[in-house]
């Protein structure tokens, strides 16, 4: 039997991999903490964030889909690429299945949102809305951020602020300077998982015109804006706690610097596919962080 038949992954499992399944923590981690503000404010309602997480797990699923189908028909994926397997440049999904799997993903998140909308008003429809588009023009459209250095303005901006902030929003029905503070971190953290990928990805990027802030910047800046984005994820603790009423538990997020040492100290070791377990490492401290700083905003 041929063995490339054999290792070849069912469809089922290449939507999965084209799906990214370990980026996905980036999508969990601002409903998780935005979440746990409200309970500690008593003004939580379950459903509307389970119902928040599918959005945007979804948002985050169709965003990777949009990537993926973009990359591949810029020529930025290769199927000698040093990151993850692509499944449009490795045969495993048809542009046209993609094209459908994103409008269909999509197209589940607003569906989905609406309940949203119904139990919150017109500010969330505005949220959504415009976390679909920023969404597809990532790498799509006339000027793709992902191109243009502006990919970490986006995660930052979505998977951070508008993703925390919007969740808080759902049960309270305001935003707040809080609110704002405590998606710093969510943003920051989840920000340096694109971060290691645009650093390991440097000379691939550059060849393709793929102008990244890594590209743009260099390697140097890039190390200091991980490092720096780490800083001010813990000097938020500190702000939160001397400014508003929260105790010492604040500061259980603390327990993960342990790890943020040892990426520190691998991103500025490794080179290429090494630098594979730096960006998986950078999403699981990026959801432990929130889990801790979510613990500690509750308790």
């Amino acid at each position: 039997m041929n063995s490339s038949a054999v290792e070849k992954p069912s469809k089922i499992e290449s939507w999965l991999l084209a799906s990214r399944p370990r980026t996905l923590l980036a999508a969990v981690v601002p409903v998780m903490v935005g979440s746990a503000l409200a309970v500690s404010h008593n003004k939580f309602t379950l459903i509307l964030s389970l119902i928040a997480l599918l959005c945007s797990i979804l948002i985050q699923v169709g965003t990777n889909f949009t990537n993926d189908l973009y990359d591949y028909l810029k020529g930025t994926d290769k199927k000698d690429r040093i990151g993850p397997r692509r499944v449009l440049v490795s045969g495993l999904i048809s542009t046209s299945e993609m094209k459908m799997g994103i409008v269909t993903v999509f197209g589940l998140a607003f569906l989905l949102g609406l309940y949203l909308v119904y139990s919150a008003g017109v500010v969330i429809l505005i949220i959504g809305v415009i976390s679909i588009l920023a969404g597809l023009a990532y790498t799509a459209g006339p000027y793709p951020l992902a191109y243009n250095g502006l990919g970490d303005v986006f995660v930052f901006a979505f998977f951070g602020i508008v993703g925390t902030t919007g969740t808080y929003y759902l049960h309270l029905h305001e935003f707040s300077l809080l609110s704002f503070l405590i998606a710093v971190p969510v943003g920051a953290l989840t920000t340096n998982i694109l971060v290691v990928n645009n650093y390991r990805d440097i000379e691939e990027d550059r060849e393709a015109d793929k102008y990244t802030l890594a590209v743009k910047l260099g390697k140097k800046f890039t190390r200091f804006q991980f490092v720096n984005s780490i800083a001010i994820s813990y000097l938020i603790l500190f702000i939160i706690y001397f400014k508003y009423d929260y105790t010492y538990w604040i500061f259980l997020p603390l327990l993960s610097l342990p790890i943020a040492v040892i990426l520190i100290k691998t991103l500025r070791s490794f080179e290429g596919e090494r630098l594979n377990k730096t960006l998986e490492l950078s999403a699981k401290y990026a959801a432990l962080f929130g889990l801790l700083f979510s613990l500690g905003l509750i308790l």
